[in-house]
């Protein structure tokens, strides 16, 4: 699979990022949104711009995962075999994702600007559903180096509003996006709060010439619709559950 991780490397990207359109089928794309939908509701946790779920479980104050494995439904297809045979987590202290953010936005919703953080391997897998979005991609300056992360992220104050970003990924639906290295380290990410994205053109996203379908975007704009990601990740501390009672208290 390595030839087809490089056929999908975002070029115009100053580090490490992967982009494939067609990462799940249709039928696929139906089955996991209805696993999310029918998560039970305590999965939920309803935030001011978004909802979400966490699976297999929050991290704690100290940014240890409680070990458990994930629902059969994050697995197969999307870890095994897909992200399995590309190879992408064979390095990570785990050698395959642990952990996934479900996260739900309605047109209108997004989030500032910000950073995983240090509480996982530098690298993320997100695969999106429903319906496509932009990412905006930010590179860090010194604010953002100064403000510190809760629970594996941080959030940029974005004291400046106006800030633009540097870089923007459309996200198809049922596609796959890889983002490691630098990119992790070095830049924040966020998603506008709007209705409709603009300004789409071969010149204004970055991976235009990887997109599955460019007609719905020759107009230059598209009006939101709800688009849910999962997003795969790998925690660098585990809590065996034997040793978990000490972990408790700071969930």
């Amino acid at each position: 699979m390595a030839c087809d991780l490089e056929a999908a490397r975002i070029t115009s990207l100053p580090s490490d990022a992967f982009y494939i359109s067609d990462f799940v089928s249709e039928d696929e794309e139906t089955w996991l949104l209805q696993k999310v939908s029918s998560a039970p509701l305590p999965r939920w946790t309803h935030l001011s711009h978004r909802r979400l779920q966490t699976w297999p479980s929050s991290l704690t104050k100290s940014n240890t995962l409680l070990a458990s494995p994930l629902p059969s439904w994050l697995v197969s297809p999307v870890t095994e075999p897909r992200l399995k045979e590309l190879g992408i987590f064979n390095d990570a202290p785990h050698g395959a994702p642990n952990h996934v953010l479900v996260n739900e936005y309605n047109p209108g919703q997004g989030i500032m600007p910000h950073e995983d953080g240090a509480a996982y391997y530098p690298l993320v897998a997100t695969v999106s559903l429903g319906a496509p979005i932009v990412l905006d991609i930010y590179k860090k300056n010194s604010q953002d180096a100064n403000d510190e992360g809760k629970a594996g992220g941080s959030a940029s104050n974005m004291a400046d509003h106006n800030r633009k970003p540097q870089y923007r990924i459309l996200q198809e639906r049922r596609s796959l996006l890889i983002t490691r290295a630098d990119l992790y380290t070095d830049y924040l990410h966020g998603i506008a709060e709007t209705t409709k994205d603009e300004d789409l053109t071969a010149d204004t996203i970055c991976n235009w010439d990887l997109l599955r379908e460019k007609n719905p975007y020759r107009a230059g704009w598209y009006q939101r619709e709800t688009r849910t990601s999962l997003t795969y990740r790998d925690v660098l501390k585990v809590a065996k559950m034997g040793n978990s009672l000490k972990f408790l208290g700071g969930r």
